[in-house]
């Protein structure tokens, strides 16, 4: 994700005729009646990842991230839980446990699944970042399954699996000063190795995958910053809506290969915006005062949330209560706005397996 103010102020002005004609569409899939899921499988970036990232490769690690939950670092992209958290808690187990911490988790923690996410990663290799892409935290999986002391084939069906791409692909893309007019049929490969991805996790036993589309990334506030954090930037995401149709477009054309529908888009876009939008009373989502407005920002552009100068003396800013803000820094939510993107979700994700 810290790569994506490229992405951004890049996309600002390229494409534009050619995306803002692209409306949003979304996918219908029935309403099948299953079990709820008893174990989660994840697999992505820093919207999912739990502590996975090493240490010496990211802020994530350092104070004051976590302040909420569990009141130090934990790895997590926020102050507190993430999108994994609370997709796990409304399946109703525990987050599953870092791919990293496997060795040193009881046998019954990993039962609830594992988490593949690393922050920073995409579906390809991401420039200047070592960390395993999509590709790998699936090769992770398989390795997993084949040791055959964690997990039987008999545990995948009743498994849920979250593919998390959040743009680290195109910021990728554009910091390679690779030609903008490849950039459309660059989309669609990452689209389409989404789609080899969720179908390859679902060949190796797992019954449902949850795909996220991407959150309107006109709304971030490392460019919403330039209108004082006071409105979304249009263009961007019209950018964002052309990756979510392929994204759509794809699922709707892998689960024509399934029998029953398998992969499932959760609406990350509308979500987010109808939190940004919530003016009332709505149950679980909280009304935020400044939707757009980080909590934890660098005292000026040359630093970010976390950062000291060689004297160890604080170089941000944090806002009275992380409760009261949507967002944590300039790309991630707060906990208290993941909880409220979720209870959006609530009943989309009670549709997938009620």
């Amino acid at each position: 994700m810290e790569s994506l103010k490229i992405f951004i102020s890049l996309f600002l002005f390229s494409f534009s005729s050619f995306f803002l004609g692209v409306e949003s569409d979304h996918l219908q899939h029935s309403n099948l009646k299953r079990l709820r899921p008893n174990r989660l499988f994840v697999f992505g970036d820093s919207y999912a990842d739990t502590g996975n990232i090493r240490k010496s490769l990211s802020d994530s690690w350092k104070i004051p991230y976590g302040i909420t939950f569990p009141q130090k670092p934990s790895g997590r992209f926020s102050d507190g839980r993430v999108a994994t958290d609370f997709l796990a808690r409304y399946l109703g187990i525990k987050s599953p446990i870092p791919y990293t911490w496997k060795n040193y988790a009881g046998k019954e923690r990993l039962l609830y699944g594992m988490n593949y996410a690393y922050g920073g990663t995409g579906v390809f290799k991401t420039k200047d970042n070592p960390l395993p892409n999509m590709t790998t935290q699936i090769d992770y999986f398989q390795r997993v399954l084949a040791a055959g002391n964690i997990y039987s084939p008999s545990d995948l069906p009743s498994s849920l699996a979250l593919v998390s791409v959040a743009g680290n692909d195109y910021a990728s893309f554009l910091a390679l000063k690779r030609p903008l007019t490849e950039l459309p049929a660059f989309m669609k490969q990452v689209v389409d190795q989404i789609a080899v991805n969720a179908m390859r996790i679902h060949k190796l036993g797992v019954n449902k995958i949850l795909i996220p589309s991407m959150q309107p990334l006109g709304c971030l506030p490392s460019i919403t910053v330039f209108t004082s954090f006071q409105r979304c930037n249009a263009t961007d995401n019209a950018s964002t809506k052309l990756h979510n149709y392929l994204l759509h477009k794809a699922v709707a054309r892998i689960n024509n290969e399934t029998k029953p529908s398998t992969f499932v888009v959760l609406d990350h876009y509308n979500a987010f915006l109808t939190v940004f939008k919530n003016k009332g009373p709505e149950p679980g989502v909280m009304r935020f005062g400044n939707p757009l407005k980080p909590c934890c920002v660098g005292v000026n552009s040359n630093f970010d949330c976390s950062n000291v100068d060689e004297k160890g003396e604080k170089k941000y800013t944090i806002c009275e209560d992380p409760k009261a803000a949507f967002f944590w820094d300039i790309f991630h939510p707060t906990e208290e706005g993941w909880r409220s993107v979720y209870s959006v979700l609530h009943k989309t994700l009670k549709d997938v397996w009620i």
